[in-house]
């Protein structure tokens, strides 16, 4: 009801360009939450690992160190940008927001609930998985502008980690996109409310998660390498490797991190949409509803940090032994175990 109110007191007030205003009112109202999402995400990892490792963390800036995020960000705009000497200065100011804004973008087609969505695409996932498979030429530019060859072979090899984990997040996406039968993300959402134990009021065990287990792993882990995070932050690892971004300084350094950031929190919000059923409730008694969503991104971003208090950082040539002789195998021989499961009598998914 508010939101007509809000669409006709706007209509009235810009006439023929209500169209045009209302739909950057709308992305406004998505991307400044995010942003906020995105600096008190670096807070909380350091909580919440302060936590697990038994030390305080930030609790100094602000009462319970909750201004340390804008306290960072202005260390960071203050510092000098430094242009390497030689450099390709466009391509090297440019790179970080290659990195940055497909992770923006994406969310043009994020669905909230069964009617909140920016756009809403019939091939919503497509556009996802074209959009964010931008992100890859940051690093490569970046490493390649810096005019310095350890940033080159740094950010060779974090692309090439990258894609190898996206082949392997394809994959699985294949599955899902099998046993929906669309690619509209609300589609998916919908079509995980369905079926034999959603019926009966158990619709968690409805959602993907279960009968396509296998790709959910995959895909979990595989968010993790593509978002260059622990145990897969190779890039960050100075004694391993020389990272791409060793050349930048000041906020040109903090945009690649405000993109790892925002990453993490798309990521873990295309888990809950595609595996874990979105907005819906995990039981009948209890109503659908955008908290839902919420809860299931903050349970995967708790899984980000967890991973990074826990494991130690994996070797170049575990990564990619991983992604390329493991992961793509097993998506391949469950694409046609999944393929066999719907044309069979056993087919659940009708």
């Amino acid at each position: 009801m508010m939101v007509d109110a809000l669409q006709g007191f706007l209509q009235g007030l810009f006439g023929s360009v209500f169209p045009l205003v209302w739909t950057l009112l709308k992305i406004v109202l998505i991307i400044a939450p995010l942003l906020l999402a995105v600096a008190y995400l670096t807070f909380w990892e350091r909580k919440i690992i302060g936590w697990m490792q038994v030390r305080i963390g930030p609790n100094r800036v602000g009462p319970w160190g909750l201004i340390q995020p804008i306290a960072d960000g202005l260390k960071l705009l203050l510092k000098e940008v430094v242009i390497p000497t030689g450099c390709d200065k466009s391509v090297f100011l440019i790179a970080p927001m290659f990195a940055f804004a497909p992770a923006l973008a994406a969310w043009a087609v994020i669905p909230f609930n069964d009617t909140l969505v920016l756009a809403n695409v019939n091939a919503s996932l497509l556009y996802i998985m074209s959009i964010t498979s931008i992100g890859v030429y940051g690093i490569i530019l970046s490493g390649w502008a810096s005019n310095s060859k350890y940033a080159f072979l740094g950010g060779m090899r974090s692309a090439a980690q990258m894609i190898s984990y996206e082949v392997a997040m394809g994959l699985a996406l294949v599955v899902v996109l099998m046993v929906s039968n669309s690619l509209n993300l609300g589609d998916i959402v919908r079509g995980q409310g369905q079926g034999y134990f959603a019926d009966r009021g158990l619709g968690f065990l409805s959602w993907n998660w279960l009968p396509l287990l296998p790709m959910f792993v995959v895909y979990l882990v595989s968010i993790v390498a593509e978002t260059n995070r622990a145990p897969f932050d190779l890039a960050e690892g100075e004694s391993e490797i020389v990272g791409f971004h060793v050349e930048y300084s000041g906020m040109a350094f903090a945009v690649f991190f405000l993109a790892e950031y925002a990453n993490m929190i798309l990521v873990s919000t295309l888990t809950s949409i595609l595996f874990l059923g979105g907005w819906l409730s995990p039981v009948g008694f209890l109503p659908d509803g955008i908290l839902w969503l919420f809860l299931k991104i903050s349970a995967i971003l708790f899984i980000f940090l967890w991973i990074r208090a826990t494991f130690p950082r994996y070797r170049y040539d575990q990564v990619m032994r991983l992604g390329w002789k493991v992961f793509i195998p097993l998506c391949l021989i469950w694409l046609v175990v999944v393929g066999c499961w719907m044309m069979s009598p056993l087919n659940i998914w009708k």
